[in-house]
C-alpha cells in the first residue's frame, strides 16, 4: 500500500510559509538584535513550529538567509536568461541582483556580514555571481572590441565582495542595489564602447 505524501508536502509547504516569513522580517529588521521569542511573535507561532525548521536561532538564520539568496538567485538567472542581447544580458544580471537585494536594510546586510555562518553563505553567493559574471562578458566578447573575460570576471570578483562588505568607498557603505547598477553601466561601457587603438 502506498504510503501518502500528504503530510510531507504539507510539513514542507509550512516549512517554505515560515521561510518567506523569518525572510520578510529579517530582511526589514535584521536579526542579531531578535531573540526566538521576537521572531515566534512576529511570525504569530510557537517557537516550538520554529524548532521544527532548525533546532536553534543560529541555525534558523541561517536556513533563512541560504533560502532567501537560493531564491534570489533562482530568480536573477531567470531575468538573465530572457533577455536575447548578449551585451544587455549582463545588465538584466546585475539590474536582476540589485533589484533582490532592494529590500535587504542596511541592519539586515551589517548582521549577514557580522555573523559568520550568513557571512560565508553571502561570500559564496558572491563568488558564484562574479565567476557568472565573467562568463556572460565572455559570451558578449565581439569582433573589435576584444574584452579580456578573465580580467573583467577578476574585477567582477574583487568588486563583488567589497559591495558585499560595504569597503568600496564609494555611495552609502550599505547600498548594494545602487553599486551593483553601477557596477553593470561600468562593465557596459567596457564592451560598447570606442574600439580599441
Amino acid at each position: 500500500m502506498p504510503v501518502s505524501s500528504g503530510p510531507t508536502r504539507r510539513g514542507a509547504a509550512r516549512r517554505a510559509e515560515l521561510l518567506d516569513g523569518l525572510i520578510e522580517v529579517m530582511l526589514r529588521e535584521g536579526f542579531a538584535g531578535l531573540s526566538l521569542d521576537d521572531l515566534a511573535a512576529r511570525l504569530q507561532c510557537s517557537k516550538s513550529t520554529l524548532y521544527a525548521v532548525a533546532a536553534s536561532k543560529e541555525q534558523l538564520i541561517a536556513a533563512a538567509v541560504r533560502e532567501f539568496f537560493r531564491r534570489a538567485t533562482e530568480r536573477v538567472e531567470a531575468r538573465a536568461a530572457a533577455e536575447p542581447d548578449a551585451t544587455e544580458r549582463i545588465r538584466a544580471y546585475l539590474d536582476a541582483i540589485a533589484a533582490e537585494l532592494a529590500p535587504a536594510t542596511p541592519t539586515f546586510l551589517a548582521d549577514v556580514d557580522a555573523f559568520a555562518p550568513t557571512r560565508e553563505i553571502y561570500d559564496r553567493n558572491t563568488s558564484a555571481a562574479a565567476a557568472r559574471v565573467a562568463d556572460l562578458v565572455a559570451a558578449a566578447a565581439r569582433p573589435g572590441r576584444p574584452v579580456d573575460a578573465a580580467f573583467v570576471g577578476a574585477v567582477a570578483a574583487a568588486v563583488m565582495p567589497a559591495i558585499q562588505h560595504g569597503r568600496l568607498g564609494w555611495g552609502a557603505p550599505h547600498d548594494h542595489a545602487a553599486a551593483y547598477s553601477a557596477l553593470a553601466d561600468l562593465i557596459l561601457a567596457g564592451l560598447v564602447g570606442a574600439p580599441r587603438r
